[in-house]
């Protein structure tokens, strides 16, 4: 396969033997559905995709707090090499034929699955109906949106619910999108807020003037379990005909371990988790004035 036989790819993270199996049932999706199209995986062991003829795996040590701001490091990579990319999460799957040409994708900018200005997204704080936590994410964002001169009431700050979307090459803006998520990724993390990447995307893109737009993204037909189940409840999908996507996702991303196992483990992660934040105060100190005033 020559990365000139299309100009876009799929990619993604895949930390861990969960996830990293789980990426690997995806891979071969695409490697049914959308033949010849590459999809881009940063891993934390590559080597598990070797057999992958169409998965271009790359070594990764995990840079943020928690994984999900790490996303922009693997659309950088994928970036590097393709005019577009499509980041879709590691346990999605796709279930139908991708078309050669999709006309959303050729569109400048991002586009997401699914976003929402961010007056809708926090509806409920202005409302004073939110729970703490997503209360705390509003008042962080807010706070990240003033250092960055930006304001959440314009309708230009999105909210991109980063499961499935896909960035087009923009004059360079794509380039400068990456470098203040770079920036704005250690406000969120420094503040305790881990998994609002959506909103470090939208803010990111706003302030590098990348265009975000919703798109029905027409020709990537997937599985997300929460969503199946969303269509589902609405008479649009059948449990039945998504049975083992079902049965596959839970049996590897939620494997029956023992109750050592499970210690170990977390353990294990909270010891990575004080690693990383310790780290992320020390590099952040040089900055001083943005992320601790």
């Amino acid at each position: 396969m020559m990365l000139e036989e299309k100009n876009f790819c799929f990619c993604t993270l895949a930390f861990g033997k969960n996830y990293r199996s789980l990426a690997l049932l995806l891979a071969r999706d695409i490697e049914k559905y959308s033949p010849n199209t590459y999809f881009v995986i940063l891993s934390d062991r590559p080597k598990e995709f070797s057999k992958q003829s169409n998965v271009l795996a790359f070594k990764h040590r995990q840079n943020s707090v928690k994984i999900y701001h790490d996303k922009r490091f693997v659309l950088a990579k994928a970036l590097s090499m393709f005019h577009s990319c499509i980041y879709i999460d590691a346990d999605m799957r796709i279930v139908a034929p991708v078309p050669q040409n999709m006309k959303w994708l050729q569109v400048p900018g991002i586009t997401a699955r699914s976003c929402e200005i961010m007056p809708k997204k926090y509806t409920k704080v202005f409302a004073g109906t939110a729970d703490h936590k997503l209360y705390k994410q509003f008042i962080v964002t807010e706070k990240a949106a003033q250092k960055l001169s930006l304001k959440l009431e314009k309708e230009e700050v999105k909210f991109i619910y980063e499961y499935l979307f896909a960035i087009t090459k923009d004059s360079e803006k794509e380039l400068e999108f990456l470098k203040q998520w770079e920036i704005i990724a250690p406000y969120f993390e420094l503040n305790r807020v881990h998994d609002g990447e959506g909103n470090a995307i939208g803010l990111a893109a706003a302030k590098a003037g990348l265009q975000v737009r919703w798109s029905e993204m027409e020709g990537i037909s997937f599985f997300k379990d929460k969503t199946e189940l969303i269509r589902i409840k609405k008479g649009q999908s059948n449990i039945q005909d998504m049975a083992l996507y079902f049965e596959q996702q839970k049996m590897l991303e939620y494997p029956k371990i023992s109750i050592l196992q499970k210690f170990i483990f977390k353990i294990f992660t909270n010891f990575k988790y004080s690693y990383n934040l310790l780290r992320l105060i020390i590099v952040t100190l040089r900055n001083f004035d943005f992320y601790y005033q």
